[in-house]
């Protein structure tokens, strides 16, 4: 009987091991055909460009829309085709205040045409008529959007103002300034842009 039970047991040994040993090798096939296909999916995806909506220099710029002072609404998207210069700021900005004077002598002289949406981070001001002062004072004649809740700042994860974004006519990111810019810098930039 014991010679029976000890046969029983080195088969059943036999039999797992001829499972285990085996096993791998099914599922290394499996696998292989998983990678295969992958791979193959891979690179049919890989021949049509997809259109990668981001913040980094060459990505499509994500869109928004936004009212400016004067109620009208103006949607990104919708300036495909031109150079456009999209910057961040307050009135309360040190920074902002020192770069609109050369953000408007700039758009006044335009030798290559391109449009400036100045994004007010409305949110952050105390009131509005403080933003109507500083366009007065600043003699300021883009266009002004107000971004009452943030939105269009957290999309472009701005953290600190000013901030600029150059997108080109393809609607690409071209440039980022995570800071003021001067007008030398501005119209270099601009140039670049196709």
């Amino acid at each position: 009987m014991k010679k029976w039970i000890l046969g029983f047991i080195i088969a059943a040994m036999i039999g797992w091991a001829a499972y285990d040993f085996l096993s791998p090798a099914e599922e290394t096939a499996q696998e292989t055909t998983i990678d295969v296909s992958q791979e193959e999916n891979q690179s049919a995806t890989e021949s049509v460009p997809a259109e990668t909506t981001g913040l980094a220099v060459g990505d499509i710029a994500p869109d928004f829309e936004l009212a400016t002072m004067d109620g009208e609404t103006i949607r990104l998207s919708e300036l495909r085709g031109q150079r456009v210069f999209v910057n961040f700021w307050a009135t309360w900005c040190p920074p902002c205040r020192a770069e609109m004077p050369d953000m408007q002598q700039l758009y006044e002289e335009q030798d290559i045409p391109f449009e400036i949406l100045a994004v007010n981070l409305t949110e952050s001001e105390q009131n509005e008529q403080n933003i109507a002062s500083f366009v007065e004072d600043f003699n300021l004649s883009f266009p002004i959007l107000l971004d009452m809740d943030s939105t269009i700042a957290e999309k472009y994860q701005v953290k600190a103002v000013p901030a600029s974004y150059m997108i080109d006519t393809e609607g690409r990111i071209a440039f980022v300034a995570p800071g003021a810019m001067h007008y030398d810098m501005m119209a270099q930039e601009i140039k670049k842009m196709n």
